[in-house]
């Protein structure tokens, strides 16, 4: 006799990325890789409108202790995608980090070396050591917004040589003497006034003449050289930070005041009360100005919940992580390709029935970089990568010289060394008992952009191969295979004998 108290099974099997290959298309004349868009929406948005947030590669870092610090978000957004701050760690350093990446310089910079004109060589010397910047604006009060009255530069005073009780007032640049610009001076002709007056740095003043900006020449190379940059409407580098279903109260306000762009529950678990009520509280305070994703889940039933609470988007994933072992510790989780196809089924659904779009990203089960093809195929919006991204120079985990190879610390946020229990809260007052992550190495790979640039233009070539030149194409236009084992190796090198491994010491 069957029991009227059976759990519900899914038949079909749990999947991973491994288990799927694209099909090609027609190649067109016009699917070539410099054709081809990235874009992507970061943020809810209602039909026919625009997200609010998009970014230029569909790329984004794990809310790790072992991956995402300020370093990393810097060279990250640099290339177009965004970091999220990890939150494991005092509500003042997380907001620290966040400080440091939007006042990391990229265009129009809000100056934060200033000095009044009655200041003396000993600030400078102190806000110089403090700053190591060596353009510092006198304003009449002192602040980044005061009437500009001059500029101070390397090119002024030695040290050394002058009286440290020298007035800047007495050494400065005068405005009278300085090139500047309006309020409302493109980038382009900023930098056009740099080079034709040959500045190392350029003020932008109000009507009030107020300070309003710096731009520098450096910048300006270097944004030539990252033209995909993630900027906010200052020009400032956008970052995001985590946040916990804990201490949120206190410190998503501070995260705002500090120029975070977007928030995302840190979680191994989105489907719960807890993470409702931080969505509820959030909405209350702040009503849909602020910008905050969820998750994770793993199904249709737990991203309606999500999107029905506030999401701005949906992280999908349980257990799949490369040094996750949740499923292990307690058979919790999906298959990470069969999570984010009920989900993006679920997506497009409720799409259809509210006209809200509401993005997912795909967080963990990425071993290869096709499997973010996949992901996208399958309908993810973006991807959320800890393992990628730890094996980089920017990345916060020592590399260290093993046996002759190069590697690289990563731990898991469920880890003893990491003990960020609030991740796993489960209710209660209770701290988690055992591990959900485990603390090894990974080999060392390099600087961050050499790396995506490869794994982008993997992505776009097979986006070509696809027939498409846009994220939005390939997700209605793919076409997927479930493949077998046999297929898995024979998509590798297989029957011959490898030069390196397989001869024999002296042949």
């Amino acid at each position: 006799m069957l029991s009227l108290y059976m759990a519900t099974i899914i038949s079909e099997p749990s999947r991973t990325f491994s288990e799927f290959l694209l099909l090609p298309n027609l190649t067109g004349k016009d699917c070539i890789p410099d054709n081809i868009s990235l874009k992507t929406p970061l943020v809810k948005n209602k039909r026919g409108e625009n997200s609010a947030l998009t970014l230029s590669i569909p790329l984004s870092s794990a809310i790790m202790q072992s991956v995402s610090n300020h370093t990393l978000a810097i060279a990250l957004a640099r290339c177009g995608g965004l970091s999220f701050v990890y939150q494991s760690q005092p509500i003042a350093d997380q907001a620290e980090m966040v400080r440091k990446v939007k006042n990391f310089k990229a265009g129009f910079v809000a100056s934060n070396s200033n000095l009044k004109p009655e200041s003396n060589l000993l600030d400078v010397k102190e806000l110089l050591g403090r700053t190591g910047h060596s353009t510092m604006p006198i304003t009449q009060d002192g602040s980044a917004n005061g009437k500009l009255l001059g500029v101070l530069t390397s090119r002024d005073y030695r040290l050394k040589d002058m009286d440290l009780g020298t007035p800047v007032s007495q050494i400065m640049t005068p405005f009278e003497s300085l090139v500047y610009a309006e309020e409302g001076i493109s980038l382009r002709e900023a930098n056009d006034l740099i080079w034709e007056h040959k500045l190392n740095s350029l003020p932008v003043i109000d009507r009030s003449r107020k300070l309003r900006y710096l731009v520098f020449r450096q910048d300006y190379d270097e944004h030539r050289e990252n033209p995909d940059e993630s900027i906010d409407a200052e020009k400032r580098l956008m970052v995001g930070a985590g946040v916990n279903t804990r201490d949120y109260r206190e410190r998503i306000p501070v995260l705002l005041e500090a120029g975070a762009d977007i928030l995302c529950i840190d979680s191994s678990d989105g489907f719960s009360d807890w993470q409702r009520d931080l969505l509820a509280w959030v909405r209350d305070e702040y009503g849909e100005e602020i910008r905050i994703g969820a998750g994770n889940v793993v199904d249709g039933e737990g991203f309606r919940f999500l999107a029905e609470c506030g999401a701005d988007f949906v992280k999908v994933g349980v257990g799949g992580g490369s040094i996750c072992i949740t499923r292990e510790q307690k058979g919790i989780g999906r298959g990470q390709a069969s999570a984010v196809i009920d989900v993006a089924r679920a997506r497009d659904e409720y799409f259809e029935s509210t006209g809200e779009y509401v993005p997912i990203c795909s967080d963990g089960g990425i071993v290869l970089d096709y499997h973010i093809l996949l992901a996208l195929a399958m309908g993810a919006d973006f991807v959320m990568m800890g393992r990628y991204f730890s094996r980089f120079d920017e990345s916060p985990g020592k590399i260290l010289r093993i046996q002759g190879n190069y590697v690289q610390e990563y731990w898991a946020e469920g880890s003893e060394r990491a003990r960020n229990w609030q991740r796993y809260y489960v209710g209660g007052e209770e701290a988690l008992t055992f591990e959900e992550g485990v603390d090894i190495y990974v080999p060392y790979a390099g600087k961050l952009k050499d790396n995506v640039n490869l794994t982008l233009s993997k992505i776009k070539s097979a986006m070509c191969n696809c027939g498409v030149t846009s994220i939005a194409d390939l997700q209605s236009k793919a076409r997927l295979t479930v493949v077998s084992s046999t297929t898995i190796r024979e998509g590798g090198a297989h029957d011959v004998i490898s030069k390196e491994k397989d001869l024999p010491p002296g042949t």
